[in-house]
């Protein structure tokens, strides 16, 4: 029997089923918690160490730059951290960068940090009176329009079928999209969309440019498939040229951004245009308890994409003699949800839970003021998924930069010291301040830093730890904090914890009032899966019977799918009520 190689050795069956076919085109449907990026960078590392890939010529391709870091982190550990892990923004704009000079004899045009200041001015040109919420939709518009590969005409032609900002007419959006261009123009700007368009226009109608970016990149990977764009399909494709070395790993019951222009459609059908791929199928999870899969199942029986998943996973704590149910509760208002959150979540960290495994998800943003001011009430610290990036916050670059300076001097101190020196200089202390709010949370990010360099691998020295840090910042590779996270349903999705705690579960919110068709229903479903997918040990789902204006609500049609894989009491839904 021909022994495995190390880098396939380390995988499940099906994950070598995935790793194995180095070339030719392959589907991986990967469902959540199955080891799927485990999969691919093994795959990657496996076609390096065996010589058929040259590194430089492999391009992994995700979606968010902390997806990005992930990958080069997991593939540098195995050996191949020479191989590109990139968003498809971060290779166009570095293919547009080098190009755009040596065709069209000009530096490229900047890139706008956002629309809404140039969308300003072109509704000024078509007297359009939008505020701030109208500016930030109209964005949206101009963004899935691009992202669909529709030109203005098209636009217009589906217009009257989606919801409009500012209650423009089509005739007035369309003017003002066609103002927003001129001004970019105008100003020599791209918006974040023109980098994959003017990337892919240039390959279409450049040759050599063609010709010199196939050359670079032989072999690709794109990760959560499910969610690419006609547009970045488009990109690919000319990437690619005739080869047809491409891996595609996604989960279509993962799919929800189709409100961004992301379509599940080129993940199911992707073996139709490739008829001969070698098609895998990643069903056995490894994150979550066997009562948490039971529950996401029930949530998408009967759906054609769903992949069914198997839990691999512990069924519960190790003192523990039965797995945790998930349950549900029903309370009387949102204050009383939140503080029963906060409460719960309270109790956890008493016992020893760590806050940075334990997260709060919701369907809007408005709804996380009420979860942070409980739990600050409840003395738990929390931090907001998706707003101020780490190494962005002052503290944390002032201390960047002063571990920067001070590792330049030669030391033989054990790292640890080092590092605690120098941040104690910054206000850092050995306990963390009393109380919460600002001082507290100077103190968690300080602090992050410092349990950074006690994880670090033994004999790593003061330098080699600061040019991991300026790494780290590159990348958007963010330390853990302890902290509860509290994130949307949506920016939560790549993301696990050990609880999961999912508020706000009733009509209006999950799904969402505005869904108007059974597709966008069905969205709905999908990202409820992704929530309750989170978890690893322990679900919690909640909703209230009233919102901050009063009335009166209903509970969330999902939880009576869920059936008896949670804990409540009453009739579907099974839910427990608040004394």
């Amino acid at each position: 029997m021909t022994e495995l190689h190390p880098l396939l050795a380390a995988l499940d069956e099906q994950q070598r089923e995935a790793a194995e076919p180095l070339l030719g085109p392959v589907c991986v449907l990967a469902g959540a918690g199955t080891g799927k990026t485990r999969a691919i960078t093994h795959r990657i590392a496996y076609g390096v160490a065996t010589g058929v890939y040259a590194p430089e010529r492999v391009l992994a391709l995700t979606f968010t730059n902390r997806a990005a870091g992930e990958l080069r982190s997991r593939l540098r550990e195995l050996g191949a951290g020479t191989v590109s892990a990139r968003t498809f923004h971060a290779s166009a704009l570095s293919q547009l960068g080098y190009f755009w000079p040596r065709v069209v004899g000009a530096p490229a045009p900047r890139v706008l940090d956002g629309k809404a200041r140039v969308l300003a001015h072109a509704a000024e040109r078509v007297r359009a009176r939008l505020d701030t919420a109208a500016l930030r939709d109209a964005a949206a518009e101009v963004e899935w329009r691009k992202v669909s590969g529709l030109g203005l005409e098209e636009y217009a032609a589906v217009a009257g079928e989606r919801a409009r900002p500012g209650g423009l007419g089509v005739d007035q959006l369309v003017a003002l999209m066609q103002a927003y261009e001129e001004v970019k123009d105008e100003r020599r700007q791209l918006d974040f969309e023109d980098v994959l368009l003017a990337c892919a226009g240039m390959i279409e109608a450049e040759p050599s440019v063609a010709m010199h970016v196939r050359e670079q990149y032989r072999f690709f990977v794109v990760d959560e498939y499910q969610d690419v764009s006609p547009l970045q399909q488009r990109l690919l494709d000319l990437w690619l040229g005739s080869r047809r070395d491409v891996c595609v790993v996604g989960d279509a019951s993962q799919s929800i951004y189709s409100f961004a222009g992301a379509s599940s459609d080129f993940l199911l059908g992707f073996s139709r245009r490739h008829p001969d791929a070698t098609v895998v199928r990643l069903e056995r999870n490894y994150r979550s308890s066997p009562p948490i899969v039971e529950a996401a199942n029930a949530l998408m029986r009967d759906r054609p994409v769903a992949v069914i998943l198997r839990s691999a996973a512990p069924v519960g704590p190790a003192d523990a003699t039965e797995p945790l149910v998930p349950r549900v509760r029903a309370f009387a208002d949102d204050e009383t949800e939140a503080e029963a959150i906060a409460a719960s979540i309270a109790g956890l960290v008493r016992s020893g839970e760590p806050a940075s495994s334990i997260a709060v998800l919701y369907r809007v943003g408005v709804q996380s003021a009420a979860l942070e001011r409980a739990l600050d009430e409840a003395g738990v610290s929390s931090r907001l998924h998706g707003g101020q990036r780490y190494f962005d916050r002052p503290e944390v670059r002032q201390a960047v930069m002063a571990l920067r300076a001070a590792s330049l001097s030669v030391t033989d101190e054990p790292l640890f010291k080092s590092v605690s020196d120098v941040l104690r200089e910054l206000g850092w202390s050995q306990e963390p301040p009393e109380g919460f709010g600002a001082a507290r949370e100077r103190w968690d990010n300080l602090n992050a830093l410092v349990v950074l360099a006690d994880q670090a691998a033994p004999g790593t020295g003061f330098r080699a730890f600061t040019d991991e840090l300026q790494r780290r910042q590159q990348f958007v590779h963010e330390p853990t904090l302890d902290a509860v996270t509290l994130a949307t349903l949506h920016s939560a999705k790549g993301l696990e914890w050990d609880t999961v705690f999912i508020a706000g579960l009733s009509e209006g919110l999950v799904p969402i009032s505005h869904v108007r068709d059974a597709a966008g229903l069905e969205e709905e479903r999908r990202l409820l899966y992704v929530g309750i997918t989170r978890a690893r040990r322990r679900l919690e789902l909640s909703w209230a019977r009233s919102g901050p204006r009063g009335g009166t609500r209903e509970p969330s049609r999902f939880l009576a799918e869920l059936g008896t894989r949670i804990r409540g009491e009453g009739a579907a839904p099974p839910v427990a009520a608040h004394p």
